[in-house]
């Protein structure tokens, strides 16, 4: 009985070591997934930018190059995927080292993930013609109307490969850009823009909307293929491979579509189109220079949000930024800005923040249920 006290100060003494060392514990586990959060949030705002701002410039781009006289598809196709080496530099940033407690993730094989970046390249050389096709013949209204149906298309392929849940800010969300991208084919009286009767015969206009339809439906299954790679195959989250799958398909789109340049025999007019192209040589050059930019860097937008949250997601911002291009166009090509064209930017922004609040309210119900976890630990 005589050594209870100097046991009772042990245990007490033991009891505040483990509080002290448990305590700090409880804070950095309290802030890391803050920070977190925050960082998503962040890269999800950087990615949609991304997404959003070379879209737009990227179809203008397009635009101008066949109104001022370029006339070669596989060349406008070529330029959406050959700008791969301005990414390759980000491929030597060495990635943060990782908790070694953290369960390491056997890599893939050499030729699944060969071919995997070569299934991907022919997705998109063949979607980016096709794209390039519909551009080329229709009006730019019809056009979007189109692109717009690669959302729906998306929403299947993702409920079957991806297992995507819809809740009804989601569906609201998914109607409401629908309906925003098909009001643009009701404004079809612009004088600037191409009709049936006028640039573009009724074949190659019945053909450009095949062919757009086509790439629509195209890149919504690449969009649900790329986002099940990601979860199949790859199995692990980091910036590096956002670039190696963004840089690596583009070299694999890039060397088919070469391909279809030579063989197509395009390539021996294009010292005559940049001679006769009307804003002139250096403008010609600057075009596919912008183009080849804008979309590398879609691409990894695009790759980015399919890896933070969904390829329907990314889907929904490439929708979103479909009434950029004809805002663009009133500024720079002097299209005239109807009420139907402003009605249609609205109900995007409506769709969006649709969608937004859906990933908000799913934010919060993830915070409360680890909360409720760390209260259950303590108890």
């Amino acid at each position: 009985m005589g050594d209870s006290p100097a046991i009772e100060l042990t245990l007490v003494q033991g009891e505040e070591v483990k509080r002290e060392e448990i305590i700090p514990q409880n804070e950095s586990q309290l802030k890391g997934p803050t920070l977190v959060h925050y960082k998503w949030w962040i890269q999800m705002i950087i990615y949609s930018i991304l997404v959003l701002s070379t879209q737009a410039i990227g179809t203008l781009l397009g635009r101008i190059y066949f109104e001022k006289g370029g006339n070669s598809k596989w060349l406008a196709t070529l330029v959406q995927t050959i700008a791969f080496p301005i990414l390759i530099p980000f491929l030597f940033i060495k990635p943060k080292k990782t908790n070694k407690n953290i369960e390491i993730i056997k890599k893939p094989s050499f030729i699944i993930v060969t071919s995997l970046y070569t299934i991907l390249g022919l997705f998109i050389a063949g979607n980016c013609m096709l794209y390039t096709i519909g551009l080329q013949y229709l009006p730019v209204t019809t056009y979007s109307l189109i692109c717009a149906s690669q959302l729906g298309f998306n929403a299947i392929f993702s409920y079957f490969l991806n297992k995507q849940k819809f809740t009804p800010y989601i569906v609201n969300s998914l109607v409401i850009l629908t309906i925003s991208s098909t009001l643009l084919v009701l404004h079809n009286d612009d004088p600037s823009e191409p009709t049936n009767n006028n640039e573009t015969s009724r074949q190659k206009y019945i053909f450009g909307f095949l062919s757009t339809l086509a790439a629509s439906a195209g890149y919504a299954l690449m969009l649900s293929t790329t986002q099940l790679a990601l979860q199949k195959i790859f199995k692990r989250e980091s910036f590096r491979l956002i670039i190696e799958m963004s840089t690596y398909q583009s070299i694999s789109a890039t060397m088919v579509l070469l391909i279809g340049l030579f063989a197509s025999g395009e390539w021996k007019k294009l010292v005559k189109e940049m001679n006769e192209y009307e804003l002139g040589k250096i403008s010609y050059v600057l075009n596919l220079v912008g183009t080849s930019i804008c979309w590398q860097f879609y691409t990894v937008g695009s790759v980015g949000l399919i890896f933070k949250v969904s390829s329907l997601f990314s889907n929904v911002i490439s929708i979103l930024g479909l009434p950029v291009a004809p805002a663009l166009a009133v500024m720079f090509l002097h299209d005239k800005l109807s009420g139907i064209k402003v009605m249609s930017m609205v109900l995007a922004i409506w769709g969006f923040v649709s969608y937004m609040y859906q990933h908000y309210l799913d934010d919060l119900k993830e915070k409360a249920e680890k909360k409720r976890g760390k209260i259950s630990e303590d108890f």
